[in-house]
């Protein structure tokens, strides 16, 4: 594989074993509500930020809360599993000082919001092997798109041609491979129902990031 002068990290799913708090968040939620949840509204909401995923929930299931009380109770029902439960995904640590090792510039592209990861990236020490970090509420559009990598990779100093992004989710993969990156889909127990499809957009999959090395 070429050298890269940068890579750019999503969190959730991808180094963050992070998707079993937003999957419980969402079945608390929605069952205080009298809402059984479905696959294709998790799906939805993958690739959306808080804000956006709020709208998209409200207007779903019209519910009377504001999008702004909706966003207060998941950060609420989050907040504390991300600073003190949630943990690095196998191998992530040893690939982030390998990668400095080589002078590589590392950023993270996210659709989370900093009050949940910052303390979690501390938590688990790795916070300060980042360049940069950019959230969707920093660009114009969400991760469908590519302008979150796009606006990492500026930061960065470094064409979309020089870095390789890391995904777990198939509207990431295909976002970012639309921005002329080089991908690489991590491998998740949430996408697996899109894995041949993300396998097939990705220039690379990986289970486990001990393979990068």
């Amino acid at each position: 594989m070429k050298e890269f002068k940068g890579a750019i990290f999503d969190l959730d799913g991808t180094i963050l074993d992070s998707m079993w708090v937003w999957k419980q968040v969402d079945v608390n939620f929605l069952g205080k509500r009298g809402i059984e949840i479905s696959a294709d509204y998790v799906k939805a909401i993958s690739a959306l930020n808080l804000k956006t995923a709020a709208e998209y929930t409200k207007e779903r299931f019209q519910l009377p809360e504001t999008v702004e009380e909706i966003m207060q109770e998941w950060f609420q029902m989050a907040v504390k599993e991300y600073a003190e439960d949630v943990q690095l995904k196998s191998s992530v640590r040893e690939y982030l000082a390998y990668l400095k090792a080589k002078e590589v510039k590392i950023a993270v592209a996210t659709s989370s919001h900093e009050g949940l990861f910052l303390p979690c990236l501390e938590n688990n020490e790795i916070y300060e092997f980042f360049d940069t970090i950019v959230t969707t509420m920093e660009v114009e559009r969400g991760k469908e798109f590519p302008d979150v990598y796009e606006e990492a990779a500026r930061r960065l100093g470094v064409k979309p041609s020089q870095c390789m992004v890391f995904e777990d989710i198939l509207k990431g993969v295909k976002a970012a491979k639309e921005g002329g990156f080089y991908v690489v889909a991590v491998g998740e127990e949430h996408s697996q129902d899109e894995k041949e499809e993300i396998m097939e957009v990705a220039d690379r999959y990986i289970e486990d990031f001990d393979e990068m090395m």
